[in-house]
């Protein structure tokens, strides 16, 4: 009875004010974040240009990919980062209370490097998101946010290396909210993520870092015909991404198993993956491999390749050269889906661009990143394709994923929320990644 005539309003008014100001403070936060993370992106590009440059020019540095592991290892172990899971630590973050170690960063930088030097076949975008959310989490310390601000910092500054360094900054600005959960997004970090991806981008673009950008020869009409055979591959991606996502966790299990002691494990892997890349007398799969997916674009490609590269890159991750997983997730993609092209008699630039974000999204479980990456890499006239191959690819790809701490938490063919089969791997990575710090 005694409450005044306006108190509602009032109440109203300041509820708004603060929505306000917490608007205005993540939109100064992410922009610091992006320009530092776009300064870091842009020397870690640079860096990658200069070291594949080097690699090409000195193809025989591939012999000392072993030394190479060596030094990795060490780097990591003094550094008390022995157990390091990558990847999955940054997303284990995000839903969890454990910081991440801001040394995280310049270890990965350096060690990425070191991989793509000697001739390890790995990413970078993988790389970047680990960078990112070691930086992130640096910034979270540093103006002492509480533990849920902790986490969208940790986000957005992955957005924000990941845009400077793929100049995707839509897919680059979702990917963070979306990888992480299954089902279930972080909205509430939609506004830090997509101001940091954009400042990241745009300080990226002013050093002279530009962005991915690919054209597909041939987009046939939106046929019956063209419909069915893009499905078949769609369905096919699936298939692969289920197998890259095996192989990959199968490597790095029996390479601990067979070599308990890490410096073992990395020199002799690494002689391995030395006598293989020589062999194959070719520098197709060191490195990223970009210029394979420029070539598969153009209907170019070696029907082995995307097994070469998925047996390689799993060799690399699983003896404990660093990198990422996302490239040569692309590399996969494109080599299969141009292969597939070819023999159904349907473009196989288009197929390789298909086949590229269906198996990027068949591991990472991230559709509408997948759509963004393919609008932002390929434009809109070939969307229809992407959107069935992005379709199929989600749905029958399975729980399977590149990062054992994902949580798969909606079904992917019932409208119900499903139990995480991968609950205890994942408590298993936050105990010893605790242990670890």
């Amino acid at each position: 009875m005694n409450q005044k005539p306006n108190s509602g309003l009032y109440d109203a008014c300041r509820r708004q004010g603060e929505k306000v100001l917490q608007f205005l403070k993540w939109v100064v936060v992410s922009g610091i974040i992006g320009i530092v993370v776009g300064l870091v992106g842009t020397a870690f590009s640079y860096g990658m240009e200069t070291v594949t440059q080097l690699r090409e020019s000195h193809r025989l540095l591939v012999l000392g990919l072993p030394i190479a592991g060596l030094v990795i290892v060490f780097l990591y172990h003094i550094a008390h980062r022995d157990n390091d899971h990558g990847t999955n630590s940054v997303l284990a973050a995000i839903r969890s209370e454990e910081k991440l170690s801001v040394v995280m960063a310049p270890l990965m930088f350096v060690s990425t490097l070191l991989t793509h030097l000697f001739g390890g076949s790995a990413g970078r975008e993988g790389a970047a998101l680990q960078m990112g959310g070691s930086i992130g989490s640096g910034f979270g310390k540093l103006f002492r946010m509480n533990e849920t601000d902790m986490h969208v910092a940790v986000m957005c500054s992955m957005s924000a290396c990941f845009s400077a360094l793929f100049g995707t900054p839509l897919a680059a600005a979702i990917f963070s909210i979306e990888v992480v959960s299954v089902g279930v997004m972080y909205y509430s970090a939609l506004v830090p993520c997509v101001f940091a991806s954009l400042v990241a981008v745009e300080v990226a673009r002013f050093l002279g870092v530009t962005g991915e950008a690919m054209t597909i020869s041939l987009v046939p009409q939106f046929t019956a015909t063209a419909t069915w055979k893009v499905a078949l591959i769609a369905i096919l991606c699936a298939v692969v991404s289920i197998c890259f996502c095996m192989i990959l966790h199968g490597a790095s299990s029996k390479g601990k198993k067979w070599f308990p002691n890490p410096y073992i494990r990395i020199l002799v892997t690494g002689a391995i993956i030395a006598v293989i890349q020589l062999l194959l007398g070719t520098s197709d799969y060191m490195g990223a491999g970009m210029e394979v997916i420029e070539r598969c674009m153009h209907g170019e490609v070696r029907p082995e390749a995307f097994l070469i590269k998925m047996l390689l890159t799993a060799l690399t991750l699983g003896a404990g050269y660093k990198g990422g997983e996302i490239v040569p997730s692309f590399f996969i993609g494109a080599t299969f889906g141009c292969t597939m092209g070819q023999l159904l008699g349907v473009s196989p630039s288009l197929c390789a661009a298909v086949g590229m974000i269906a198996v990027f999204c068949g591991v990472t479980n991230s559709p509408i990143t997948s759509l963004l990456i393919a609008l932002e890499l390929f434009g809109m006239e070939a969307l229809p394709f992407f959107m069935i191959g992005v379709a199929i690819s989600y749905m029958l790809s399975g729980y399977y994923s590149l990062y054992d701490s994902q949580r798969i938490l909606y079904s992917k063919y019932k409208a119900e929320f499903r139990e995480n089969k991968w609950r205890k791997s994942v408590d298993k990575v936050d105990k010893e990644d605790e242990t670890c710090r």
